[in-house]
């Protein structure tokens, strides 16, 4: 990599700014619109009937793993595709791509089948009430055809992403989130002549959005970009040594995401089988954190970007002014957001229809949230987005196996059935895992180790 005079703790060049806020603010508004989508779920059922929002809240436990799967596939792509992007060599891209979308159409396929075949021991695993159980089966009958689907449109935008376009993934959020919003106002309660099919409508609701984001992404590839140019090439086939490449890269990312998705279900399903109280409070508590945390998530998202980018170009001196000037924005960002939820509790709560119990409980769980933001604010986007983006993919999968699995997930199993904390306490302890990582973190960090070109 080539040195670059005049070394300074923060960058100066005002491009870095004039890319780096766009692309940040565009991601965390469509990252903010696409979990509306379940957001609205939420709230809709939580004005529908606590058992219902229940078993939406039981589901979106797997789909979360959905989730992360694809995130993964898309998150691997992009460290090593925004590294040719920086290059300005886009076959590498397209090739990636057709990869990345061939292993994300396995996955979902995969959980799609195993849901289909055994959904009530999958269901049983975060809940033994039955009430809950019913419902959940209700909605995994439906929502279990949007994975695959959803895998499909994450790939393609961040293909999309990887080369700094992200206009149109935050129009099709704001179009899925729309039409979620009607179809479940219509179909939940029975609006305008329709059936009221309560948490059933709610599904069918979120299945034709996720229908309609992957037509539009699509349309989008084939009339309207310029970049990538995706159906210019054959997405079957790909370069030998790019699949070597994207492997070395996809599997350390996609182990680490998955040790962090499946630890979180475990988690609500220990809570689960404390109280039906605690299920719900938990549902509507994690809702708003994960509402915020998709903003960290694009800050980690487009720091992957701009360090790949400038890995690419080969600047040393500037990879680190740039990491340098991300981790502080990262840092000052979660403040704010811990602000934002400890403030805004008490308005968020009230569109809820609880017993009193799990609304007492919530409030409890979002001030201990509020404060555990400014932990994942800072060391999420360091180290998924500046260390992982930078091509070191092994140190997030260390940290967790060390810090989630081998530390915070027996301390939880031991405070809620051995010690019999009460919920706030077992709360506390499964989010620890936010604070545990960030010295890890800030060591890796400043070590600048993580500097890896990963191009041929």
């Amino acid at each position: 990599m080539k040195a670059n005079s005049g070394d300074c703790f923060f960058t100066k060049d005002k491009s870095f700014y004039k890319v780096l806020f766009p692309l940040m603010i565009l991601i965390a508004l469509q990252n903010v619109a696409a979990y509306s989508v379940n957001m609205l779920d939420n709230i809709m059922l939580g004005n529908y009937s606590q058992n219902a929002l229940s078993g939406a809240a039981t589901v979106n436990q797997i789909f979360f793993v959905v989730e992360q799967i694809a995130l993964a596939i898309g998150e691997g792509f992009i460290v090593l595709g925004s590294q040719y992007w920086g290059q300005k060599r886009m076959e590498p891209i397209r090739q990636l791509t057709g990869i990345a979308l061939k292993s994300g159409v396995i996955c979902g396929g995969i959980i799609t089948a195993i849901c289909a075949v055994m959904p009530y021991t999958v269901l049983k695993i975060f809940t033994n009430d039955s009430d809950i159980i019913v419902q959940s089966i209700a909605y995994l009958a439906i929502i279990k055809y949007t994975f695959v689907l959803f895998t499909i449109s994450t790939v393609l935008m961040a293909a999309l992403r990887c080369v700094e376009t992200v206009n149109i993934s935050f129009l099709i959020s704001v179009i899925s989130l729309v039409i979620n919003a009607v179809a479940n106002c219509l179909l939940i309660f029975g609006k305008c002549g329709m059936p009221e099919m309560g948490i059933q409508g709610a599904a069918i609701g979120t299945f034709i959005a996720r229908v309609a984001e992957l037509l539009i992404v699509v349309l989008y590839i084939l009339k309207a970009d310029k970049k990538l140019k995706l159906f210019n090439t054959n997405l079957l086939r790909a370069d030998h040594n790019l699949y070597k490449d994207y492997a070395r890269v996809e599997i350390p990312v996609m182990l680490s995401q998955l040790l962090w998705a499946v630890s979180v279900p475990f988690q609500t399903a220990i809570l689960g089988h404390m109280s039906s109280d605690a299920i719900a409070a938990n549902s509507v508590s994690t809702t708003f954190f994960q509402y915020l945390k998709v903003i960290v998530q694009a800050i980690s998202s487009s720091s992957a970007v701009m360090i790949g980018r400038a890995i690419g170009c080969g600047d040393i001196k500037r990879i680190k002014s740039d990491a340098r000037t991300l981790s502080v924005i990262d840092l000052l960002v979660g403040m704010v957001l811990s602000v934002l939820l400890f403030t805004l509790r008490g308005p968020l709560l009230s569109m809820y229809k609880l017993s009193d119990s799990a609304i007492r409980l919530a409030d409890q769980l979002l001030l201990v949230m509020s404060f555990i933001m400014i932990g994942m604010s800072y060391q999420m986007p360091v180290s998924v987005g500046i260390i992982r983006g930078g091509g070191d993919t092994k140190f997030f999968m260390m940290m967790n196996m060390i810090s989630t699995w081998a530390i915070v997930m027996p301390l939880s199993l031991m405070s809620a059935f051995w010690w019999h904390w009460p919920v706030v306490g077992v709360v506390i302890m499964i989010q620890s895992d936010q604070v545990f990582k960030a010295l890890p973190t800030l060591i890796r960090f400043r070590s600048y180790q993580w500097i890896k070109k990963l191009t041929r």
